[in-house]
């Protein structure tokens, strides 16, 4: 068994492989890298194949996205390769720096409670400013809006070492994240109906349920690109979002008496937002907001078995942020993660 496998999970991402691949080979520190295909049909298995023949190939039959793409290439790398200690999910589209996996190596390491976390996710395009996924570390607020030290809503921070240390998050991005194997296989993985988006936020808060922590690391650094698969601009990375954020609150949310409650304000606020598309003439995004509430009420059997078994394993009552995240930004003009009352 290696003791860390970086793991990219690609589907007709030739273009981020030929720029991004070789620095992550590079700083790999010895460690196996893997690119688990999603069926590509943009030459992408034979650019690997031909230009990086260390690099071990996972061909996958079809896109079955982020989800269950990396549920069945880590499911793969454990039974054909002996699988790791600790798994690097890392998108094509991240551009690596020397020393990026020793801190969080030497975190993982030390405290065996920490079930995952995340170097500091910085722009490729403004590399001073901090990225949309997941900055330097996630939180949720009580309605199941998400926020980041270091980028809240399209405000984005420029990095000035102000989150340069580890600290104990809420939730670790998907771009880049450091999970300790035997917690993800215990866990079932990612929760495949996600399709894409959010699905790391879900097991984040699932395995903290478990009793188990997800940290950010502010001594490792990373740059992402973003949008490599599905631009913010593409409505259904709209539906996705609006959905799986719905499907991640009605399963995790404890408390029984307030769960319509709380869900009812979300579908509220989410036709409010739908207000900002219509300003600018995105109809398209509009009807995604629709589409992706019809899809959880349609999912409601499926969410209600995953709630009660979720209930049943549960160890430990996990904290939200006690704010509404859209009330600060917007209601009170709060635009930066240090600005927010009680974090």
């Amino acid at each position: 068994m290696d003791s860390l496998a970086i793991v990219i999970l690609n589907y007709n991402g030739h273009s981020f492989l030929a720029d991004f691949l070789p620095t992550v080979l590079a700083n790999a520190d010895g460690h196996p890298v893997y690119v688990a295909d999603s069926a590509s049909t943009d030459g992408s298995v034979a650019f690997v194949r031909a230009t990086c023949p260390t690099v071990r190939i996972i061909e996958l039959s079809r896109n079955e996205g982020y989800a269950g793409g990396y549920n069945l290439a880590l499911t793969h790398l454990r039974q054909q390769y002996g699988g790791a200690r600790y798994y690097v999910l890392l998108n094509s589209d991240i551009d690596v720096t020397p020393g990026w996996l020793s801190p969080m190596l030497t975190l993982l390491d030390a405290n065996p409670a920490i079930a995952a976390c995340q170097p500091k996710i910085r722009s490729y395009a403004q590399r001073d400013l901090f990225e949309h996924a997941g900055a330097a570390g996630g939180f949720v607020d009580w309605l199941g809006y998400v926020f980041c030290r270091g980028r809240v809503f399209a405000t984005f921070e420029q990095d000035k070492g102000q989150y340069d240390d580890d600290r104990r998050v809420f939730w670790a991005t998907g771009a880049c994240l450091v999970v300790r194997a035997d917690v993800f296989h215990q866990t079932g993985g990612f929760d495949s109906a996600f399709f894409a988006h959010m699905e790391e936020i879900d097991w984040c808060w699932r395995v903290q349920r478990l009793g188990y922590e997800v940290w950010a690391c502010g001594g490792s650094t990373v740059y992402h690109v973003g949008g490599g698969t599905l631009h913010k601009s593409n409505p259904h990375k709209t539906f996705l979002n609006y959905r799986n954020s719905l499907f991640m609150l009605y399963k995790n949310w404890p408390a029984d008496g307030w769960l319509w409650g709380k869900i009812g304000m979300r579908l509220v606020l989410d036709g409010l937002s739908s207000l900002l598309f219509l300003k600018v003439g995105q109809w398209r995004d509009v009807w995604a907001i629709i589409r992706a509430h019809g899809a959880f009420y349609a999912h409601l059997p499926q969410l209600n078995r995953q709630r009660s078994l979720l209930k049943k394993q549960q160890t430990k009552e996990v904290d939200l942020y006690p704010h509404s995240i859209v009330w600060q930004y917007f209601g009170k003009g709060k635009k930066r993660y240090k600005e927010m009352p009680d974090l």
